[in-house]
């Protein structure tokens, strides 16, 4: 298998993987699957692993911790501050307050077992801290070598400005897939002009563009899902299975798999663009890597571009 080519996010100096790994437990926790797949993704040049304390909460990021603090010269961590859990490990809610985001991040540093975050997002927006004075904390976090670069993640264009203004914000996370594009309108156009990078969550629409997906009336009611991803709800999910076998069957003619197409078209997006796809096995791990190695050619791309604008994704 070919191995990743390195991307730049952001005008800092950070590089990483063209392709990193959602490290999102989902589907459960099984620690020796976890660690044999991101020590399979090393192997393959796949150095970007994306992690926070609410994975879990908690637990995910001492298993990364404990699966790379050998290898750590080889890996770019992301990890994230500003969601608040109890001693429940519950989310309780959102706080980045300066004196929170010190706290957090050195609790992240101890169960990463290292001595820096490499690159350091805010998880979510908090309507109650000035982002000043967020970017600001960050920026003395950087300064005095806890971090190395500065992140957003699903920040409004406006504050993405105003934190850059205080200090230089290497990468935007945030949802981006050919089943969610919502980014393009203000969003990309921000980053782009910033020459921030771009770092693509659930770029396989949540399990949709794979085909494996469930129908919301099949899942048990304790799934989020049942209730809350409009996408696999009822006539919903009829018509987004009729989009899924397009690009199925445009796979197929490729000789490739669905979600290969559908990494493959974010990786042509531009050249620091860089999806980090969630997955529990190396089997899977491998076929998505194996995306890099695919080109879509320019009447591909518009032709997927056509489709998707004769049929939109539904819900």
């Amino acid at each position: 298998m070919q191995m990743l080519k390195k991307r730049q996010l952001g005008a800092q100096g950070l590089e990483v993987s063209e392709i990193g790994l959602g490290c999102a437990p989902y589907g459960g926790r099984n620690d020796a699957e976890a660690v044999a797949r991101l020590h399979r993704a090393l192997d393959l040049g796949c150095n970007f692993f994306d992690t926070a304390p609410a994975y879990g909460p908690f637990w995910n990021e001492e298993l990364v911790g404990r699966a790379v603090h050998d290898r750590r010269a080889r890996v770019v961590i992301a990890t994230k501050f500003g969601l608040e859990m109890a001693d429940t490990a519950k989310i309780t809610g959102v706080n980045s307050r300066p004196e929170y985001i010190r706290a957090s991040v050195d609790a992240s540093l101890k169960r990463l077992r290292t001595d820096r975050i490499d690159l350091l997002y805010q998880h979510t927006v908090d309507p109650d801290v000035q982002i000043e004075d967020v970017a600001g904390t960050v920026k003395e976090l950087i300064e005095g070598g806890k971090a190395l670069y500065f992140g957003l993640s699903n920040a409004p264009p406006d504050l993405i400005r105003r934190a850059h203004a205080i200090h230089p914000v290497s990468a935007l996370e945030s949802e981006y897939s050919l089943f969610e594009r919502g980014v393009e309108t203000e969003i990309l156009p921000c980053v782009r002009e910033l020459g921030i990078g771009f770092v693509a969550y659930s770029p396989l629409g949540r399990g949709l563009l794979t085909g494996a997906a469930p129908r919301a009336e099949e899942l048990p009611p304790e799934d989020w899902r049942a209730a809350n991803f409009t996408r696999i709800q009822g006539a919903n999910f009829d018509a987004n299975m009729r989009v899924v076998e397009f690009f199925k069957q445009h796979a197929e003619r490729k000789g490739c798999t669905s979600g290969q197409v559908a990494l493959a078209w974010l990786l042509h997006q531009d050249d620091h663009t860089v999806p980090i796809p969630s997955t529990r096995r190396v089997k899977y791990l491998e076929e998505n890597i194996g995306a890099a190695s695919l080109t879509l050619s320019s009447a591909e791309l518009a032709g997927i571009d056509h489709f998707l604008a004769e049929h939109p994704i539904a819900g």
